[in-house]
This record gives C-alpha cells, structure tokens and sequence, in this order.
C-alpha cells in the first residue's frame, strides 16, 4: 500500500524564500541566439538545463579534449598512484607536439604540478602527452582509460583517441558531455579546478597567458578551457558563480576567439538573469516520518541519500510544491538507507524532480511484547 501526503515545500521542513508583491510579473523571455554549431547551459547544482541547441550532436573538441586529461590525471593523483611532485622524463614524442606548447624539453624532467598547470593554463599538447605517458605508459593507453573514464561519468556520446584533442576521425564528443565533465572536475577536484581561473603561467622562462578570456572580463568566472582546431572551430567550456549560483556553458564550433567569449557571455548574462537555484534538501535530512511497526521506536524520519537542488525561473520559488508516496507498512527491522517511497517536486503542472525517499535512522526489532502487541493491531487496522 502506498500513502500519500501533498503539501507545500514549507510543510516538508525547509523554509520558502519570500518573492511576493502585488501585481509582481515574472519575466519568461527566450533564450537568446547563440552562433555556433552546438551549445548548451546548465546549472551546476541542479543539473538543470537552461538552453541548448545540437547539445548532443557528436563534435570535435580541439583541446577541450585536455578537460578529461586533467580529469584522468587528478584521479590517478587522488588514488596515489601518482603524485604532483613526480618528475617526469619528456619523451622525444611529447617535445615534438605540433599545436600550443609549454616549451618543455626533451629528455628533461618537469613535475606533474608544472605539467598540470602548463596543460590548464597554457593549452600545452606537450605537456598533455607527458602526463599521458607518465600515467599509462602510453597516449594510446591513457586515451583508454579516458573512455573508460568518460563511461563512467554518463557521457554517452563521446571517444577520444588522444589526450590532447588534436583531430582524429573517431575523436569526438557533445556540448552536453562537456558540461557533465565540467562539473566533474569542479566537483570532485576543486584543489585542482582552481589552476582554471589562473590567467597567465610561466614555465621554461616563457610566460603565455590564458586563452579565456572571460577570466578578464567577467570576475564571477573561474574557468575551465578553451579549444580551436580548423575541424572544430572555435570552442569553449566555462563557469561562473553569481551570488551562490554557479552555471556551466559550453559552446562549439564558433568563428573567433572574441566570439566564443561573446556567446558564453550572452548564455551566462541570460541564466543569471532569469532564473534561480536553491538547494531543498540536504543529505540526510529529515523530510518527513512514517509509522514503523515492531520496532524500538514507532517513528521513522525519512530523507533523501543526495542533496536535492532545484533550478527555477526567477520568482518562482515559492510556488513549488511537494508530494510524498510512502510505502506502507513499514515494519521493523529497518536499515538505514532503505528505499521506502519518493519525494516528488512540482511547478504547476510540471514534475521537477522525483527523488527516492530512504530511512535517515536505523529502527531495530522492538520486544517481544511490542511485536505481538503490532501483529495484532496491524490485523484489526488492515
């Protein structure tokens, strides 16, 4: 049997932001035109996606490619296979790198923290291969270990057959992958994810600046990478935060350096703008209770195992509401972390989210008496 409550957000135990005015009018514009071959923009927290167009047509990514590099390598750091004070030995092949350089020599030895930052910063091929090889031995391998990686993290439509993004004829992903790798990075690795915002980085005695420029006209962006080849255009992946609201915006395929900066720009300044994220729930909160029979206690707090965050047009907070589906009964023992219903969020008539709900607390068998006392009553209450 499933029992179900509907109620406000308020009713299910966070506080609603006040948004109110008389005659108050909430603007729903459209997204603006972007000019290039596939963009996309998404909220961070959220997952929320704001615009997008061709987000999930299969692309070349030029060295938006090294986003993954960067990806695999602070993985391999955080597991402790490697480390970033490693030294590296530049092989013949990692110095003669066609493309955007960081001037390292061959048959010298460079930290993997200096190759990092001299990938990031400066776009360095070179030092992209050098981390490949010092990682799996090889580019060829490590470029398995990016799809493996890339499996892993949902991007369902991507291959790479390098580490560097120079082209390939089965070298591909989509603007909408980008962003899950993105926010990716910035998730799971922000000790690393800050080199990002880095505008100039100066190895070998030669210092060559940032290719974002937004890091210099906008001061809430903090990343992540450019990339440009004949096949792909002009391309770039980036991030801002605004007064706790953090977007991705990602762009392909467009015609200069000035005008991928200008359609990131024109995505950030609409999302901002018009909409909004809160976070609902924490992890583990208490949401709401259910009755537990033949337990120790005969109430159970119920909450969600992952923060829930929602993205909403601007104003619109206070008119979300909430229903729970709660399966019953609910008898003792019960594990902390069972899936016993779901949450699901509302805006008018659009579902939002749908998460399910799990035990917060564990609830142990209750005694003998208690247990035949709710045997009973359970029989009589059907």
């Amino acid at each position: 049997m499933i029992k179900i409550f509907k109620m406000s957000l308020a009713g299910l135990l966070f506080s609603v932001a006040t948004i109110s005015s008389a005659g108050m009018i909430t603007p729903n514009p459209t997204a603006p035109s972007i000019a290039g071959t596939a963009h996309i923009l998404q909220d961070y927290d959220s997952g929320h996606i704001l615009m997008s167009e061709n987000a999930d047509e299969r692309l070349p990514p030029a060295s938006i490619t090294k986003l993954m590099t960067s990806y695999v390598v602070s993985q391999e750091i955080h597991d402790g296979n490697i480390k970033l004070d490693d030294e590296v030995l530049i092989s013949e092949k990692a110095w003669r790198m066609i493309g955007s350089r960081s001037f390292i020599e061959v048959n010298t030895k460079v930290t993997v923290e200096a190759l990092l930052r001299g990938m990031i910063v400066q776009s360095g091929n070179d030092a992209a291969v050098a981390l490949a090889e010092h990682v799996a031995g090889s580019e060829e391998v490590f470029a398995q270990m990016m799809n493996q990686y890339a499996q892993k993290l949902g991007m369902v439509n991507t291959n790479y057959q390098n580490a560097t993004g120079l082209p390939g004829p089965e070298h591909y992903t989509t603007a909408h992958d980008i962003a899950i790798l993105s926010a990716a990075l910035i998730r799971d690795f922000p000790e690393h994810y800050k080199w990002y915002a880095e505008k100039e980085y100066t190895y070998n005695d030669i210092t060559q600046h940032n290719r974002n420029k937004l890091l210099w006209r906008d001061n809430t962006v903090d990343g992540l990478k450019t990339g440009h080849t004949e096949e792909a255009g002009y391309c770039l992946s980036a991030s801002a935060k605004r007064d706790g609201m953090r977007l991705i915006a990602v762009v392909l395929g467009t015609a200069s350096e000035n005008a991928r900066a200008q359609e990131i720009q024109k995505m950030f300044n609409f999302g901002f703008r018009f909409f909004e994220t809160h976070q609902l729930y924490a992890a583990d909160e208490a949401i709401t209770q259910t009755k537990v029979w033949k337990g120790q206690t005969d109430q159970l707090n119920l909450g969600l195992a992952q923060p829930l965050s929602i993205t909403v047009p601007r104003g619109r907070y206070k008119d979300l509401q909430a229903s729970t589906n709660i399966q019953q009964p609910v008898v003792a023992p019960v594990a902390k972390g069972t899936e016993l219903g779901e949450v699901e969020i509302r805006l008018g008539d659009e579902v939002v989210a749908t998460r399910m709900l799990v035990a917060v607390d564990e609830v142990e068998k209750g005694s003998w008496w208690r247990r035949i006392l709710d045997s009973l009553l359970m029989i009589i209450w059907g």
